[in-house]
């Protein structure tokens, strides 16, 4: 199990957020996600086994979301 903190640009809005987990919640191998609106981070837990973490990146920036830095644990 792995853990990912995307930096992201401020988010505008608390939809972005629900919109974020949402995505992230539905993805295979995504165990927890927690967006937190006011410092812009994305933390997520994972099987990296199934899902990487630039795939998850990948998706958060497909919803039009950009990340500015990833950090893997």
């Amino acid at each position: 199990m792995k853990k990912a903190v995307f930096l992201m640009e401020p988010f505008s809005c608390p939809s972005c957020v629900k919109k974020i987990e949402n995505a992230l919640a539905g993805t295979n191998g995504v165990q927890q996600v927690k967006v937190l609106f006011h410092s812009d981070k994305v933390r997520v837990q994972f099987d990296d086994a199934v899902v990487t973490a630039s795939e998850l990146q990948e998706l958060v920036e497909k919803l039009g979301y950009p990340v500015l830095s990833q950090k893997v644990v």
